[in-house]
């Protein structure tokens, strides 16, 4: 399986000439999700969730389909029938030759006066690779590899570590990162890599890795 990272939270995975995408949102390219035969969506916060790139993708290809949680598919169900699909924590199906389980119900507290919002995280080909979305989701199965939301106003580096930790993967590739200055990249790098307990890397927008 191919991975690119694009910009902020979002990625591509290929595999079999096919192509699924997560979270194409507005902190990513503009045709972050041109191309995708599926297109999974983690929650509605802007940043995850973009409907110009969702619609740009979807009428690009026709036989592309997206799923995610309500509050996102009642946003763009309408315009594509039969093409947005609601999911949530425990669901399992297959979207363009992935095998996708949902895991997570909650985005991650950014602060208590705030109201929660549903989150999901999508678990992709048996644990080859976990997308938490916003959130610090452990699922209950071995991860190959994390996609590591290595910095947001929800979260510090120390609960990243813990993070990387307990899911224990194969190997953590940096999402969620736009926010995240050049001058504090190294400190980050050092510091998940030195003490997360697993293979920490980090790619540029654009950069791929077989995973």
């Amino acid at each position: 399986m191919k991975l690119t990272k694009k910009s902020h939270a979002c990625v591509r995975l290929e595999k079999d000439g096919r192509t699924l995408v997560i979270d194409p949102g507005g902190f990513s390219e503009q045709d972050a999700a041109v191309g995708a035969d599926a297109i999974l969506v983690t929650h509605e916060h802007p940043d995850h969730f973009d409907e110009g790139r969702l619609r740009a993708a979807l009428e690009a290809n026709p036989g592309a389909a997206v799923w995610t949680l309500k509050s996102v598919a009642e946003q763009i169900a309408a315009a594509f029938p039969g093409r947005v699909h609601t999911v949530g924590h425990g669901d399992t199906f297959t979207a363009a030759g992935f095998d996708v389980q949902v895991h997570g119900e909650l985005h991650a507290v950014i602060h208590p006066d705030i109201p929660r919002i549903t989150n999901v995280g999508y678990l992709v080909d048996g644990g080859r690779v976990f997308h938490p979305g916003d959130a610090l989701t452990v699922p209950d199965h071995p991860v190959d590899t994390l996609l590591l939301p290595v910095m947001a106003p929800w979260n510090k580096i120390s609960e990243v570590i813990d993070y990387v930790r307990e899911v224990r993967p194969q190997r953590a590739y940096d999402v969620h990162d736009a926010l995240l200055t050049d001058l504090a990249r190294p400190i980050y790098d050092r510091q998940i890599g030195a003490l997360g307990g697993t293979d920490h890397q980090r790619l540029t927008p654009g950069a791929s890795a077989e995973v």
